[in-house]
């Protein structure tokens, strides 16, 4: 998913982290808003990315460019409307990313109007920060099983087909392995990346 060299690697590093705490944290905190305390009764209600990082996963990312965080547990059986409150609880990791992202490039976009001055370290980690929460809220809304684009699409699914979904789903990871290391996730990444920052940008052209 992501090309890394060392250098690279020690620059993205917080940026990683952050997207991947913000993603799991806002699961967990819809979750608990819509009446599921599984989430808080397996301390993942916080932002500390200790309790939201997988340590195979993050390795996994820099070893061979794909990896995970832990996954956020809840029982949709607490939620009042279940599938209207899974569908929320799904998309809430992706929004978090882009709202970050959003906000980080407004941070940016200020310090360069008014000519702050900045280091290159932080502003490697300012851009990271905007680049991978993106692509962290378009990869996970793929609709492939684990990620959360999957749990949108069953939730519009009838049971039946549910069902046949959920038989792919074992595949799943040789399926996102493969993806990621083909072609067409640059076809799928990149435009819709392209596509979100200059929609941040044009509303964040106030700023400028």
């Amino acid at each position: 998913m992501f090309n890394f060299d060392i250098i690279t690697m020690a620059a993205t590093l917080p940026a990683i982290i952050i997207s991947m705490a913000v993603h799991e944290y806002a699961h967990a905190q819809v979750a608990d808003w819509l009446g599921d305390d599984t989430p808080r009764r397996m301390g993942r209600l916080t932002l500390n990315p200790f309790s939201h990082i997988d340590i195979v996963g993050m390795i996994m990312l820099f070893l061979v460019q794909f990896g995970w965080a832990k996954p956020v547990m809840v029982n949709p059986a607490n939620f009042k409307d279940k599938k209207t409150d899974d569908m929320l609880v799904s998309i809430a990791g992706p929004l978090a990313n882009l709202i970050v992202a959003f906000i980080t490039l407004a941070v940016l976009t200020v310090m360069r109007t008014h000519h702050i001055a900045i280091s290159d370290g932080l502003y490697r980690v300012l851009l990271y920060t905007i680049i991978l929460n993106i692509n962290f809220a378009i990869f996970n809304l793929l609709p492939i099983p684990p990620l959360d684009g999957s749990r949108l699409l069953m939730a519009l699914m009838s049971p039946a087909w549910q069902m046949r979904f959920l038989q792919w789903e074992r595949f799943s990871f040789l399926i996102l392995i493969i993806f990621a290391y083909s072609p067409l996730l640059g076809h799928v990444l990149i435009p819709l990346q392209h596509s979100i920052l200059t929609l941040f940008t044009f509303l964040l052209s106030p700023l400028t």
